[in-house]
């Protein structure tokens, strides 16, 4: 018999052949397969080819299923560390950040505002124009998202957002699970846009999480879950918005946990056939009239 050598390591003899392939491996390249022995480049090609493993709604199943929730969890609080460390309740960072539906007159240390001066008129000595939405400041519809100001405040949607993220995550994986957030967060200011006061300002990630309240209803729905657990736990939370409308926007909370039903309904009840194409198709469309709601309230505003 010749002598044959470790494709790998050619100073080695070895009699051994990939099942695969049939290369000749030595003994450290040899890899256990399901018959025999396989070589490392068909391992790590069987890997590259096999297909990975998906959620019940058709996402890639998340090996962590914490990694997107702690990312967001991330975001919030190094944007709350930002506010406090440039003034806390007097930042600037609140008033470029918080959605504000228009603009508004403040005086330059930010202490005060003039509330019927327009963007025309406030250029007084001592006084500066912070643009809304309405005047173009679109981005603060989507950074509301992720600033807080009290501490309580913070906490208690990241709190939330903990406890219900990983279990949304691994049911939906972390793509839907992503566009599930950051579409009922943008449902939630678009509620704010067309709900609350002109002048007022409005930013936490409260309409995001009301509305993975509102996924998580429709998923334990679905799967024939404890459904009432879950309302539950949304009728409290409905009960504390109430309570405290003076200072909690109902405005957000509303839109979120609507937008959460409405995207979470055609992520899970998708057909099964081109399920992928028909939940970015429904995720499209809601965008697409989330971004129609903005643009008419907008044209409302500015006459």
């Amino acid at each position: 018999m010749p002598v044959t050598t470790c494709y790998r390591h050619p100073g080695r003899e070895s009699y051994v052949r990939c099942q695969r392939c049939g290369k000749v491996i030595c003994p450290d390249c040899m890899r256990q397969a399901s018959v025999g022995f396989q070589c490392p480049d068909c391992v790590a090609e069987g890997a590259k080819t096999m297909r990975a493993g998906r959620t019940a709604y058709g996402g890639i199943r998340p090996s962590n299923p914490g990694a997107t929730t702690m990312a967001l969890i991330g975001i919030n609080v190094a944007v709350w560390f930002a506010i406090v460390a440039t003034g806390w309740k007097s930042s600037q960072l609140i008033d470029r950040l918080a959605l504000s539906p228009l603009g508004t007159c403040f005086t330059s240390d930010g202490s005060g505002y003039y509330p019927n001066l327009t963007e025309a008129s406030c250029v007084a000595p001592g006084q500066e124009f912070v643009p809304g939405v309405a005047d173009g400041s679109y981005w603060q519809l989507a950074t509301s998202m992720f600033a807080h100001v009290e501490i309580w405040h913070i906490a208690f949607n990241m709190f939330a957002l903990y406890a219900l993220g990983p279990q949304l995550e691994l049911v939906l994986g972390r793509a839907r699970f992503l566009a599930l957030y950051l579409l009922s967060g943008l449902a939630g200011s678009a509620s704010v846009y067309w709900l609350a006061t002109e002048h007022g300002a409005t930013l936490g990630a409260s309409g995001a999480v009301f509305g993975l309240m509102g996924a998580l209803l429709v998923v334990a729905f679905k799967v024939g879950g404890n459904v009432q657990s879950v309302l539950t736990w949304i009728g409290i939370n409905v009960v504390i918005t109430v309570l405290g409308a003076q200072f909690i926007s109902w405005q957000a909370h509303l839109g979120g946990l609507v937008g959460g039903v409405l995207i979470a309904a055609a992520l899970v009840y998708a057909p099964r056939r081109n399920r992928t194409q028909f939940q970015v198709g429904m995720l499209v469309f809601i965008a697409a009239a989330l971004a129609l709601a903005v643009i008419v309230r907008s044209a409302v505003l500015t006459g």
